[in-house]
């Protein structure tokens, strides 16, 4: 379990194919209060530490994970979120993420507004039910709000803003249109969603 609250910007070092893909991430993590088998959020996708270093983790990543989020774009120096999994009594300062994405976007526009940038995404149909104004949204692991959403031609469009400080100290400082993005859709519209249509039969 996560909150959407970035807390390094890791890079890709290495990406080696066996069986399962196994990933190298640099970090500035303290990797001796992170033990083997610990989950970790990386740009949204829930993973878990196989091997580290002084100053890198190691995961595996297998086809169903590549196929279902953007980590099978990743290169060699790719920049990526990391959050470590929540504590019992950490605070809760995004919103409630599972890491499990649940579709592939991108972006279709970057506006400045002020100091800061407003950022439109598109997304797959089917989760047009769970996007909602003022709704919250993860996309490559960091806790957002949605201010507008509309139906476009090939999916949902929806724009959040986002601040100095989230540019800082995420990848979205960085994003460029066209960029694929892992998106999860808020945990608690899933279920409002699931009553609804229980409720309706």
């Amino acid at each position: 379990m996560f909150t959407g609250i970035i807390t390094d910007i890791g890079t890709v070092r290495s990406i080696e194919p066996r069986g399962d893909t196994r990933i190298v991430l640099g970090t500035a993590f303290d990797l001796s209060t992170v033990e083997i088998g610990a989950s970790i959020a990386c740009s949204g996708v829930c993973l878990t530490v196989v091997d580290k270093g002084s100053d890198w983790f190691a995961v595996d990543a297998s086809g169903e994970t590549l196929s279902r989020s953007a980590l099978g774009s990743w290169q060699v120096g790719t920049p990526v979120n990391l959050e470590r999994a929540l504590k019992v009594g950490d605070e809760l300062g995004g919103h409630i993420v599972t890491g499990h994405v649940d579709a592939v976007g991108r972006i279709t526009d970057i506006v400045p507004d002020g100091a800061s940038r407003r950022i439109r995404f598109e997304a797959p149909k089917g989760l047009a039910p769970y996007i909602a104004p003022k709704g919250s949204i993860t996309i490559d692991g960091i806790s957002l709000t949605v201010n507008a959403v509309e139906d476009g031609p090939d999916g949902v469009l929806f724009e959040v803003n986002v601040i100095p400080h989230t540019q800082s100290c995420t990848t979205l400082g960085r994003a460029k249109v066209g960029d694929p993005v892992n998106i999860e859709i808020d945990v608690l519209a899933r279920y409002v969603a699931r009553l609804k249509e229980v409720a309706s039969c």
